[in-house]
């Protein structure tokens, strides 16, 4: 501060010197003796501040100063905050719902740490105990959701009372620890791959020989590379053991995640927002091939045009639409079917029932969709904290197992492609040495060149061989050759 007073006094005292000169010129030799010594006495100040260690100087004014890091329990008053207020930070009660909060803050923390999976790689200590830490912390709210349950307890003169005590609830229960090992068991297979391995990454920009990617779509994911003649037969069988163990987990979170949204209730503007029959949800050509007398689901998938993505969540939103009408009018007898008589009840049970397996396909053919439009309505309008906690934290492990197998895939295709490349290379060598290797021809001097003899001479050759070898016993262990164009001379 001292230092930026003199400063700012140096110039103050320069500009009025200069002032002075131009309207007083009479009295210039009076102001420079006392201008001269109020500059030297500034200059000895700043030479002393200048002398002083950093840590002792004061900061300049407009330094922002330097943040301390958050302790966890502010880390933890922060987040909770931001749930009671509902992500709405003005306090206006404008915010989101408790359970929309939670929702969010599991799948914001999941982004944050996750990010994309690029690699096979184990996760950094600090972001492994920033996850630990932080999803505790938004797990300790489902120790406080409990219900009511009747239990048995013996009193002082040895009656047994019934009585009603809490417990948490079966659900979370249950869930909670099952997707805690589901976490910890991704987490390990990453730090799996900390030790060596025969696979490494490459940036697609340094790749000299700039070939054309599995995925293309995704070119900021780094290029695996294996070895010339692939992966050996160790680590091969280790990445299918670990592709295995992967898809266990992405089918159990799954599993998880379909049964905690089929438990939250369809909300009423999704409702309204359906068209008033199936038909009309799906369209004519597959509503036609849905309701055909031989219905194979597989046939009608393999029909279907599931090239992208959009294509494949288009299909997936249009069953789901009409599953909700199909049940709301079997169940609620919504006036008149607007199929008319020729429908009945069991027909339509039978037509929900074929989708649904089209759609329970679809869910295992194609694991990493986007959220259906259902499953976003679902969550936007759930009330359940529960439910909130347990669907977001299915979802991220779903999300994550996903990202590691697609990972381990690539690596496998990667060692596909070098495989059938040195077994391609192999069979030229050895076809290149057959054909120049001599034969008994070449050391009997017939002057058969064996590099330009066609097949069609080698076929004509072998046949007369044959034909020999049927007729006449051979004389020696091994039988004579033919001899092409033999005169009569």
């Amino acid at each position: 501060m001292v230092r930026t007073l003199s400063r700012r006094c140096s110039i103050q005292s320069w500009g009025s010197f200069r002032i002075r000169r131009t309207n007083h010129d009479d009295h210039d030799d009076d102001h420079d003796d006392d201008d001269h010594k109020q500059q030297q006495q500034l200059r000895t100040i700043d030479a002393r501040n200048t002398n002083k260690p950093m840590e002792d100087q004061p900061p300049f004014i407009g330094e922002a100063p330097k943040e301390k890091p958050q302790s966890d329990m502010d880390q933890m008053k922060e987040r909770f905050a931001k749930l009671l207020l509902g992500e709405d930070m003005s306090g206006g009660g404008k915010g989101v719902s408790s359970a929309l909060a939670l929702s969010n803050a599991v799948t914001n923390l999941a982004a944050s740490i996750f990010g994309e999976q690029g690699k096979l790689a184990p996760m950094a200590p600090e972001r492994k105990a920033r996850w630990r830490k932080e999803m505790d912390w938004l797990l300790s709210v489902t120790d406080h959701i409990v219900e009511f349950v009747p239990s048995q307890q013996k009193s002082k003169d040895g009656t047994n009372m019934e009585i009603m005590v809490t417990k948490q609830r079966k659900d979370l229960l249950v869930n909670i620890p099952g997707l805690r090992k589901l976490d910890t068991l991704l987490i390990d297979t990453l730090d799996n791959f900390g030790q060596e391995q025969e696979f490494w990454y490459v940036s697609k920009n340094d790749d000299p020989e700039n070939e054309s990617s599995r995925r293309e779509g995704k070119w900021w994911h780094p290029k695996v590379k294996v070895p010339p003649s692939g992966l050996s037969e160790t680590s091969r069988r280790w990445l299918l053991s670990e592709k295995e163990a992967v898809s266990q987990v992405l089918k159990a979170a799954m599993a998880i995640n379909a049964s905690v949204l089929s438990e939250i209730e369809v909300p009423e503007s999704y409702i309204d927002s359906l068209p008033k029959n199936g038909r009309s949800s799906l369209g004519d050509s597959i509503y036609k091939s849905i309701t055909v007398e031989y219905f194979d689901p597989a046939y009608f998938l393999s029909s279907m045009d599931l090239s992208t993505e959009h294509k494949v969540l288009d299909l997936k939103n249009r069953i789901e639409a009409s599953i909700i009408i199909w049940k709301r009018k079997m169940h609620h007898k919504e006036g008149k079917s607007s199929w008319g008589s020729a429908v009945s009840i069991e027909k339509r049970e039978l037509f929900e029932e074929r989708v649904e397996t089209i759609l329970h396909l679809l869910k295992y053919r194609f694991p990493g969709l986007p959220q259906s439009s259902l499953d976003i309505s679902k969550i936007q309008d759930n009330k359940d904290i529960g439910h909130a906690i347990l669907e977001s934290y299915s979802r991220i492990i779903e999300s994550l197992a996903f990202s590691i197998l697609s990972r381990i895939e690539d690596v496998l295709h990667a060692d596909s492609l070098a495989q059938s490349s040195s077994s391609n290379s192999d069979d030229d060598a050895t076809r290149l040495s057959s054909a120049e290797t001599p034969t008994l021809l070449d050391f009997m001097g017939w002057g058969i060149d064996p590099l330009k003899r066609s097949s069609i001479d080698m076929e004509n050759l072998f046949k007369v061989d044959s034909d020999k070898k049927a007729s006449k016993p051979p004389v020696s262990p091994t039988p004579r050759p033919p001899i092409p164009e033999l005169s009569d001379n």
